[in-house]
């Protein structure tokens, strides 16, 4: 597998190696030695699947208490998933990262504790599988704006998103309080 880091300290880009034929093709998405040795020593507790049609946008969630890690891919469609840090005291806090994850690029995105994690499907469809550290707790969940302009995201869409409720009354970044951020730790 080849492991590639981003701009944003601990989001990484992982192509899986894919073993194919004229039958199609073998792909192993997660072995935890594996992953280890290439510097991904996760401990997963939870895996979830989402299923989307196009235009449909979410996101952008995290976790605090009990910060969530996510390694995401998508089984089936396109999806563009982004991942924004809000570590107080990191030199990228309120910065943000972006990749196009389908079933034809085979590609997953490891997005750590203290990062807000969403994506906009780009396809028809979209099955959306997600690894997690923490087990969901929607007591401490919290939704950041898609659309925050002192973020900047680049939506790939040519229209307004889908969202739901929760998302479509989530808070601007400034607007929350510190105690609901983690705290950037470098490494």
């Amino acid at each position: 597998m080849k492991i590639e880091a981003t701009p944003l300290s601990g989001v990484l880009l992982i192509q899986p190696d894919l073993f194919g034929d004229h039958r199609g093709y073998f792909q192993e998405s997660w072995n935890r030695q594996k992953y280890a040795e290439q510097g991904l020593d996760a401990d997963f507790v939870q895996d979830n699947l989402s299923f989307s049609k196009r235009g449909i946008l979410r996101g952008l969630h995290f976790q605090n208490p009990k910060p969530q890690g996510k390694l995401v891919q998508a089984l089936q469609g396109e999806v563009f998933d982004v991942a924004v840090d809000i570590r107080k005291g990191s030199p990228s806090f309120g910065q943000w990262f972006g990749a196009v994850l389908s079933a034809e690029n085979h590609l997953q995105m490891y997005v750590p504790e203290g990062f807000a994690h969403g994506f906009c499907v780009l396809s028809e469809t979209a099955l959306f599988a997600y690894k997690c550290t923490e087990y969901y707790n929607p007591k401490t969940e919290h939704s950041l704006r898609f659309d925050d302009p002192d973020i900047g995201i680049q939506w790939p869409l040519d229209e307004a998103p889908s969202l739901s409720a929760k998302d479509v009354n989530a808070k601007l970044l400034k607007d929350f309080p510190e105690e609901l951020l983690t705290t950037y730790a470098s490494r």
